[in-house]
Formats: C-alpha cells, sequence, structure tokens
C-alpha cells in the first residue's frame, strides 16, 4: 500500500513538473495574441529597424511640433485607432506601434523587446515632434510607462492598466510557481514612482480581464501629484475605448 501511494506521488510530481515545463516554453503565447488579419486604415507605414528587425508604425503624418504615440493590447491591431486618434487630437502626427510579429512587423515579441523598439519609435518621433503623449492600452500600458521612466514624454495616458503582469499570472495560475517561471513580467509599479510627466490613467470597475483593483494598486505607486484617474462604468476591456466618456477623457488632455 505505501508503495502504492509513493508511486502514485511519484506520478502527480511528474505531471506537476511536466506542466510547469509546458507553462515554461508556451508563456508567451498565453501573453502575446498576434491578429490574424491586420486592417492598416491609413496607407502610410513608417518602418524602423531595431536589433536586426523590421519594426512597422501606422502612421499620420502632420508638420507639427505635437504627436502622439500608441502601444495597444495583446492581441490588438492598432491600426484601427487611427481614426478616432486623429478625430480626438486633430492637431497631431499619430504613431501607432505594431509590436513584433503583428501586423507585418518582424521578430518575436517580448517584454524587453517592445520597451526596447518603443525607445527607438519613440527618439524618432522626437526628432521630430517635441510635444509628445504616449498612451499605452492594457498590455501595451507596460510598455508606456517604462517609456515614461526612461525618456521625456509630455504626457502619459495609461488605458486599463495593471499593477504587473505577474500579479494576474499569480492569480490565474496560483498552484504553480509564476514567479519562477515567467520572463515577461511587466511590473509597472517599479516604473510608476519615477513617473514625472501629467499621467491620466483611464479604467473601468467592471473590467473582465484587468481587475480593477490591479489598476488602484497600480494608482498608489505613482506620486500623486502627477496622476488622475478616470473610471468609466458600464463599459468592458474591449469596448471602453468606444465610450464616449473614453473620448472626452483624451480631448480633456487639451493636446
Amino acid at each position: 500500500m505505501i508503495k502504492k501511494i509513493s508511486q502514485f506521488l511519484l506520478f502527480l510530481f511528474v505531471v506537476y513538473v511536466a506542466l510547469c515545463i509546458v507553462l515554461f516554453v508556451l508563456q508567451r503565447s498565453f501573453i502575446y495574441y498576434p491578429p490574424n488579419v491586420t486592417y492598416i486604415n491609413d496607407p502610410t507605414t513608417l518602418k524602423l529597424k531595431n536589433d536586426g528587425e523590421e519594426l512597422l508604425v501606422s502612421v499620420r503624418q502632420q508638420k507639427t511640433t505635437k504627436a502622439v504615440i500608441y502601444f495597444g493590447g495583446n492581441g490588438e491591431d492598432v491600426s484601427y485607432n487611427l481614426p478616432s486618434l486623429s478625430n480626438i487630437f486633430p492637431d497631431a502626427a499619430i504613431y501607432l506601434s505594431h509590436y513584433r510579429s503583428f501586423g507585418g512587423s518582424t521578430g518575436k515579441p517580448s517584454e524587453q523587446s517592445l520597451v526596447n523598439d518603443a525607445q527607438i519609435l519613440f527618439d524618432y518621433v522626437h526628432a521630430q515632434h517635441a510635444d509628445i503623449v504616449v498612451i499605452g492600452r492594457s498590455l501595451g500600458s507596460g510598455v508606456a510607462i517604462q517609456l515614461a521612466s526612461s525618456r521625456s514624454v509630455s504626457k502619459l495616458v495609461l488605458v486599463t492598466p495593471y499593477n504587473s503582469i505577474l500579479e494576474l499570472a499569480q492569480n490565474q495560475f496560483p498552484y504553480f510557481p509564476v514567479g519562477f517561471l515567467l520572463q515577461d513580467k511587466f511590473e509597472s509599479w517599479r516604473y510608476a514612482q519615477k513617473i514625472t510627466a501629467p499621467t491620466l490613467i483611464i479604467a473601468t470597475p467592471s473590467d473582465e480581464l484587468i481587475p480593477f483593483s490591479s489598476t488602484q494598486s497600480l494608482l498608489k505607486h505613482f506620486s500623486q501629484n502627477v496622476v488622475t484617474m478616470t473610471a468609466i462604468k458600464n463599459v468592458g476591456h474591449n469596448t471602453i475605448n468606444a465610450s464616449p466618456a473614453y473620448k472626452a477623457a483624451l480631448r480633456k488632455l487639451n493636446f
């Protein structure tokens, strides 16, 4: 009997280790969902090089000191935002970043590569536009906040942001050593305290993907004199950007 119990426990251990290996190998497929079909509304596409990869950026070009750089969600075709952002910011150039393997960009996405690409894009845009608003939505909030901690952005907007992807993963996989397995932790809270640019957080209490409590935790890490939050009710994670209140919040930036 003891032998059978030992064999059963060994079997469970082997299965557990195998599941940990599967999670480790496939982890980025749980974070990044490149769109199967990409529809780029604007024919103007900027191509930048970084680390031997090609980064595509959908652009609404405009000769002005103002520019908006947008980083989207983990399965988002950012070019869909071009008409609405052009309407909200009529006097600004618009740059929508397609992550690696998204929208024709080459390479494989990772936290470090996305942040590095964001810095390359910002430096390119800043050479032409002195006044830059950076917007990061969902996954892109982690990219945007790291960018704003290392570059001189004029304003930062975080839409449905998280405190960290590590915390979200730990809640989703509570019985696995996620802290040890996860490579792309996107710990936004580590960078929030470094932000000096005026920051607007837009979130919804009814977010079904990123708990509102995670956004509230992130808010506490900012210096309170730089951050404000707009909570939009009766919308979801994927519908918040279609809300009139969302567009009104962006217009109030007076940019």
